[in-house]
């Protein structure tokens, strides 16, 4: 079952470099805790040009594409909101060229690479959660009450929706196939799981457990498949 999870993981990464081939933007800058009013422009001596602006839930994004940027090594950022505005200098080291993302904090008017730990764990274990809870209600409906079963449910499902959603978590936040990736590596946490619950769960029988897992797949895909569509990645 490892490797099948395993499998999931390095499969799932080359799927995401052909799927939003056709214009991935160059920079992606998160904003925390921004005001409603916020913008961010790229600044230049030529000119300034304005990012493309996104919410999910909470927050804000701003796309920058390759012709926004150049052949720069390093550019300007303009933020600007709630009557206050400042410049911060994206370098080299934060334009890794394919999807690059920095992270800005509004009111510390501070600047990182990439997403911030602290965001990317709230969101696995939003995510986890809420998968756990509607695979457990399926699980009691299905009429597994033995404590071994419930140590093995636990076990293998924060291990596949562990690694699932840690692998979510490395994607772009304007992804827009996302979902098509989602529905490859539920195929093989489907797969995964038909396989553990046939060798270490042994209450019931084999169709009552393999069909546990087909309906509590289908219902964390489409809680997923939702979840992606109202919460950040």
């Amino acid at each position: 079952m490892l490797l099948i999870i395993f499998f999931i993981v390095f499969s799932f990464f080359p799927t995401l470099a052909y799927a939003n081939s056709a214009e991935p933007p160059g920079l992606i800058v998160i904003l925390k805790n921004a005001p409603d009013d916020v913008s961010v422009s790229l600044v230049s001596t030529a000119s300034i040009k304005d990012g493309r602006k996104s919410n999910t839930a909470w927050e804000t994004y701003y796309a920058f594409y390759n012709r926004d940027i150049g052949n720069n090594q390093e550019v300007t950022l303009r933020v600007s909101g709630n009557d206050t505005s400042f410049d911060r200098i994206v370098g080299q080291e934060y334009l890794t060229g394919y999807n690059s993302i920095v992270t800005v904090d509004f009111p510390a008017q501070s600047i990182e690479a990439g997403k911030l730990l602290s965001r990317s764990i709230l969101l696995v274990t939003i995510r986890v959660f809420f998968t756990l809870v509607i695979e457990g209600v399926i699980f009691i409906l299905f009429g597994f009450r033995d404590r071994k079963s419930w140590i093995v449910f636990l076990m293998m499902n924060l291990l596949t929706q562990g690694i699932l959603n840690l692998a979510l978590n490395g994607v772009s936040p304007l992804n827009s196939y996302l979902i098509f990736n989602l529905i490859f590596m539920e195929f093989w946490v489907f797969i995964a799981e038909i396989i553990g619950v046939l060798v270490f769960i042994k209450e019931h029988g084999g169709f009552r457990r393999v069909s546990y897992v087909l309906v509590a797949n289908l219902a964390s895909l489409v809680l997923g498949g939702y979840l992606i569509t109202v919460l950040p990645i």
